[in-house]
C-alpha cells in the first residue's frame, strides 16, 4: 500500500511562514515525481510546486521567490516551506506523487492539511 500523509498546514497571520511535510510509506523514488496542490473552497486544485526525481524544480507563479518544494530522501519525505505568506494562499494543501509511462499516469494523494492565512 503507498500512503501519503501531510502535516504542519495551521493558522497564520499575513507574512507568516509554515513548513508543511509529507511523509510517504515508500521510497520517494518510486514516484517519478512529486509535488504539492492545493484547493481553495468553490475552485479547482491547482499545482503550486512539483519535484521530479531526476529534474529541476517547478513553481506557481504565484508563490515563486516565497515557497520551496525539497526532499530528505532517507525519511522519504517532501517540504514544502511557505514564507510571506498572503490570504490567497489560504486552502488545503495536498501531497502527490505521480507514476507515469508513456501510456499512462497514476498519482496517489495524502488526506491534505489546512493552510488560513489571515490578513
Amino acid at each position: 500500500q503507498v500512503q501519503l500523509v501531510e502535516s504542519g498546514g495551521g493558522l497564520v497571520q499575513a507574512g507568516g511562514s509554515l513548513r508543511l511535510s509529507c511523509a510517504a510509506s515508500i521510497s520517494i523514488f518510486s514516484f517519478s515525481g512529486m509535488g504539492w496542490y492545493r484547493q481553495a473552497p468553490g475552485k479547482q486544485r491547482e499545482l503550486v510546486a512539483a519535484i521530479p526525481s531526476g529534474g529541476s524544480t517547478n513553481y506557481a507563479d504565484s508563490v515563486k521567490g516565497r515557497f520551496t518544494i525539497s526532499r530528505d530522501n532517507a525519511k522519504n519525505t517532501v517540504y514544502l516551506q511557505m514564507n510571506s505568506l498572503k490570504p490567497e494562499d489560504t486552502g488545503v494543501y495536498y501531497c502527490n506523487g505521480g507514476v507515469y509511462t508513456t501510456a499512462s499516469r497514476r498519482d496517489y494523494w495524502g488526506q491534505g492539511t489546512q493552510v488560513t492565512v489571515s490578513s
